[in-house]
């Protein structure tokens, strides 16, 4: 290929990705306004506008302002954070199946939560409630890259994630099992189902502070991704220190995915999903996928969340069901992908 023949697709390939990273934010913009007037009281875009700025009727402004504001808040950041996740654990193990939800993070912040609310410790409000989800999650991710390896293959990381989701999950029942409250018990029960039903903006206060660090961490560390992309040796010669790369990374996870457990319970296969769908679009480099992951998992679980206030349904459906309907699948999918480009044939 010649010099300009280069220049002309790599051109191409950063307007591309431009376009793409545009008109996904675009998708967000219109997925948060339209979060803002689906509900039991359907409210025009014009109503929503004149409400977020003090305009409209009363009761309009306290549908968006006081509920649905504050609900849209974090369905964007939560999904952001979860997009992110996934598509910086994805490029520090070189890995296209990792995820938080795969490795345990989501299910191990949930049993720090749901700890400290069942023994009494702290309340739903409580700072105490995401520090112990933090801690967890981090705990998580850091025993399962002790236990896996810093090489392990696709198959020791999916089984060493599933054991510890599963340890998790058995730590989480014992809690609820001992607590002497059976209505704490059925309110955590539902809570565990992932949802962003009647948050209020002290929810949002309680996770964004967390979402934001965790999320500048991640977004930190992007040339050392890129860097790791070539391998652990080229990278260490380049300067990037692979163990604290690996720490950082597990903090960044943890205090980003602890703080949105807190509040909503366990949503998966956002971080999964959010990556695998921006890849085409924006190519295999780590450093320039953080971004867009970001924003697809907002407009997935902004997506997910519209949908769930729209199905008929006689009952509250929680977002975490619908995300994990859709997930498993294209788990379940991206398995028989990589099964086949490893050369292991269809069945």
């Amino acid at each position: 290929m010649s010099v300009e023949s280069f220049a002309i697709a790599t051109g191409a390939a950063a307007r591309r990705r431009i376009g793409a990273t545009l008109a996904m934010s675009g998708l967000v913009v219109l997925l948060a306004l339209i979060s803002l007037g689906i509900g039991a009281v359907r409210l025009s875009p014009v109503a929503v506008t004149q409400a977020l700025f003090g305009g409209g009727s009363d009761v309009a402004q306290v549908i968006v302002r006081e509920i649905r504001l504050p609900r849209m808040i974090l369905a964007l950041a939560i999904g952001a954070i979860l997009g992110l996740s996934g598509a910086a654990l994805q490029g520090l193990l070189r890995n296209p199946l990792a995820s938080p939800s795969l490795f345990g993070a989501p299910q191990s912040a949930a049993f720090g939560a749901v700890a400290v609310i069942a023994l009494g410790l702290a309340d739903a409000h409580s700072y105490a409630l995401p520090v112990a989800a933090i801690v967890a999650a981090f705990g998580s991710v850091f025993a399962l890259l002790a236990v896996a390896g810093r090489n392990a293959g696709l198959l020791i990381l999916i089984l060493a994630g599933l054991a510890i989701s599963a340890l998790a999950g058995a730590a989480t029942a014992l809690v609820m099992n001992l607590s002497q409250n059976p209505f704490v018990v059925l309110e955590i029960a539902f809570w565990l189902l992932g949802s962003l039903a009647d948050r209020s903006f002290q929810h949002v206060a309680l996770a964004l502070p967390f979402i934001v660090l965790g999320g500048a961490i991640l977004f930190s560390q992007r040339s050392a991704f890129r860097a790791l992309s070539l391998g652990e040796e080229t990278a260490q010669s380049l300067g990037v220190d692979v163990a604290r790369l690996r720490l950082v990374v597990i903090l960044g996870v943890a205090l980003g995915v602890g703080g949105a457990v807190a509040v909503t319970g366990t949503i998966g296969f956002i971080g999964l999903v959010a990556p695998h769908l921006m890849r085409p679009l924006i190519g295999h480099d780590p450093a320039r996928l953080l971004l867009p992951s970001a924003l697809a998992g907002a407009a997935l679980l902004l997506a997910a969340d519209i949908a769930v206030r729209i199905i008929p349904s006689t009952s509250d459906i929680k977002v975490g069901v619908l995300t994990s309907i859709i997930g498993v699948p294209f788990f379940l999918y991206l398995i028989r992908r990589e099964r086949r480009a490893l050369g292991g044939g269809v069945a």
